[in-house]
């Protein structure tokens, strides 16, 4: 029993010790560290000219501006941006395309199609974001078509226009071409089948004459490089190793190039 007094009087004795000043301040000092150190992924905060791209996969892009507006393109049950969006953009041929079941804490949910019919019509304002929509149409499994199926969702963000074709099987009048304008950045699908073919898309990329041509909705590596040889002698290319891209009007091509972002 003595050894056990002696042990309980030394373990009191070092509790009762008073800390040094020294000891103290290297205590907070360490508490502070690590209440300050950074999270381990810090997005650079955009200047007021500057948009950020990320390719999710397949037709999803995360859009965000320098005001912290976030648009997930094409928004599913699939294929999501770790975030959740402000603004969800949404079509209706396949339901890779769109969701039924969105996240609740999504301020806009814009569906490319109207479910009570008539082609849909969107043009909200949100912070310093414009999202518009231009109508057009889809075919059925039968091989008919859908009036209003898809729309292509133009966004105006920091003086610029990215367009984001969704599931377009056709090309485009020239009333369709007026409507949406001249874009800065083009979003495509590129898969050559479940779209429209290559020759078409083509042709909607030489009528829209926007300056950064971002493909998208390729189902494997064959299918992109398909699209590649095809448009090789119509505009530059370029691989990018990340998915994410900012650009802003000065940093764009003065001419039409297309941007290859790693993804599926």
């Amino acid at each position: 029993m003595s050894g056990l007094r002696f042990l309980v009087t030394i373990l009191v004795g070092l509790i009762s010790i008073p800390w040094t000043d020294g000891a103290r301040a290297q205590f907070a000092d360490r508490c502070l560290a690590v209440s300050q150190a950074p999270h381990p992924v810090q997005p650079v905060a955009l200047k007021k000219t500057e948009v950020r791209l990320t390719f999710v996969g397949h037709a999803t892009f995360l859009i965000e501006s320098a005001g912290g507006v976030k648009i997930a393109t094409d928004y599913n049950d699939y294929v999501r941006p770790a975030v959740v969006p402000d603004i969800a953009t949404m079509n209706r041929a396949h339901t890779t395309h769109y969701s039924n079941f969105p996240d609740p804490d999504i301020r806009h949910v814009l569906r490319g199609w109207n479910p009570d019919g008539g082609p849909a019509r969107h043009d909200i304002t949100l912070s310093d974001v414009r999202v518009r929509n231009v109508p057009t149409n889809i075919r059925d499994w039968s091989g008919g078509s859908i009036a209003y199926g898809n729309s292509i969702f133009i966004f105006e963000i920091a003086g610029m226009c990215i367009g984001h074709l969704g599931h377009l099987h056709h090309t485009l009048t020239e009333q369709q071409i007026a409507h949406i304008g001249q874009l800065d950045v083009v979003m495509v699908p590129v898969d050559g089948s479940y779209t429209m073919d290559t020759t078409g898309m083509v042709e909607v990329l030489k009528s829209l004459r926007a300056r950064l041509i971002l493909p998208m909705h390729y189902f494997n590596p064959y299918t992109l490089e398909r699209f590649l040889d095809r448009i090789r002698s119509d505009f530059p290319i370029e691989m990018a190793g990340d998915p994410m891209v900012v650009i802003s009007q000065p940093t764009l091509p003065g001419e039409p190039k297309v941007l290859v972002l790693p993804g599926h």
